[in-house]
């Protein structure tokens, strides 16, 4: 299984994410090739600050792998991590991070600031962009004029 692979899978919790009216961000954690953690945005319906899809990936992986620390993981988000999540990456010692598209208003791994890389940290990650980059993007351009459409027709 390649890159595209994984992210393919977080881009259907991206779209689970689309269904129920969430801003359609996906994320995947993956462990010698085994996907361990699933997350989609339930900010909404959760009524949770803290409910982005890498927060519920890097949770639910690290429940099945009984330990906070994922240093053998990887994690595949469909678009570039919020502070918040760029700073569970780095602290939950993920490996290596793969980002579908960047976020250059909000990104914290590279856009707007780079935390996983922060060297003043004991842990840094490795990132790579643009896997798969357009579908991720054009996801959320899709649900940004869904959104749209709808408030004009209130």
């Amino acid at each position: 299984m390649n890159k595209e692979y994984f992210m393919k899978e977080a881009l259907k919790e991206a779209e689970k994410a689309y269904e129920i009216n969430e801003v359609p961000i996906g994320a995947v954690v993956v462990r010698s090739g085994v996907i361990v953690g699933r997350g989609h945005n339930s900010r909404e319906t959760d009524k949770d600050p803290t409910a982005h899809a890498e927060m519920t990936a890097i949770r639910e992986a690290s429940a099945n792998l009984g330990g906070w620390r994922l240093h053998q993981c990887d994690i595949y988000v469909t678009v570039e991590p919020c502070p918040m999540c760029a700073g569970a990456v780095m602290l939950s010692r993920i490996k290596n991070l793969y980002i579908g598209t960047r976020d250059s208003k909000g990104g914290a791994c590279g856009s707007v600031i780079n935390i996983p890389q922060n060297e003043s940290f004991n842990h840094t990650v490795s990132i790579e962009y643009g896997i798969l980059e357009e579908e991720c993007r054009e996801i959320l351009q899709k649900f940004f004029i869904k959104l749209r459409e709808m408030r004009k027709s209130k």
